[in-house]
């Protein structure tokens, strides 16, 4: 299996997958090509929300702002999964994730590539071949692509840390889904007593509960959501307006 992501839209991925198919028998699936524009940091966010769950595969990403630069091309292994993309961070918190989950090392190789035919399309024209390069050579040569070298020298993103107290916790809205729902970085142990109560965010209090549907349409809410951390949210309505917020901004929950 070949997993895409990439900020591209359409109809961009679909030459990406035409490299692969003159180039590997793999099956093809794809994660999405939705992931906000140019954002690293997010487009980080939901893949360790997603890619942990797929059985062993290589792992395509491109969002890559620095396209055509000298920024470096990396292959990145984690047991039996690999993770091909731009040095920019986007892969070393999905490599983390996967660790985590396989109890393995991470190791990540950067690579030499030929000039490629376009400056702008280097999913096209870099990261798929390698994709299908790797997933044909198998995860466990990945040495194969062209004077691969093991490097710790990559840009390594890592999102930012909370401040919890015994009263209160300090954090950031780390993304906003489609939804609409400002998911931020604190974690959501922090609620673990206090559903059915409320809290304060940003100095207004707000209902702490478990599901949407607890509140009539309209009401905001604090609850954790899928993934682990507080997320701030409106029953059928949407959080970020609701609560003025976007990704990067910063939050003080109190209790």
């Amino acid at each position: 299996m070949i997993t895409l992501a990439s900020d591209f839209g359409s109809p961009y991925p679909a030459a990406m997958k035409g490299v692969i198919c003159r180039r590997s028998d793999a099956r093809l699936v794809d994660i999405a090509h939705d992931l906000p524009r140019q954002d690293v940091r997010a487009a980080a966010f939901w893949l360790t929300q997603t890619l942990p769950y797929f059985p062993p595969a290589v792992h395509c990403v491109v969002v890559d702002p620095g396209v055509g630069t000298d920024r470096a091309a990396l292959v990145v292994r984690v047991g039996d999964d690999a993770l091909v993309g731009p040095d920019n961070g986007v892969l070393l918190p999905t490599a983390r994730a996967l660790a985590s989950a396989a109890d393995g090392p991470i190791e990540v190789f950067t690579w030499a590539y030929d000039d490629p035919e376009s400056s702008t399309f280097h999913g096209r024209d870099v990261f798929a071949p390698a994709a299908a390069t790797v997933h044909e050579a198998g995860v466990d040569a990945v040495e194969t692509l062209e004077r691969a070298t093991p490097t710790d020298d990559y840009a390594d993103l890592r999102f930012p840390e909370p401040t919890v107290d015994a009263d209160r916790a300090l954090g950031e809205v780390l993304v906003v889904d489609d939804f609409g729902n400002a998911i931020t970085n604190v974690p959501g142990d922090v609620l673990a007593d206090r559903f059915g109560g409320s809290v304060t965010v940003n100095g207004e209090s707000v209902p702490v509960r478990r599901a949407y549907a607890e509140l009539e349409a309209g009401q905001r809410l604090v609850t954790v959501g899928s993934h682990g951390n507080v997320e701030l949210a409106v029953n059928r309505g949407r959080g970020d307006g609701a609560f003025g917020v976007a990704a990067g901004d910063g939050i003080e929950l109190r209790w």
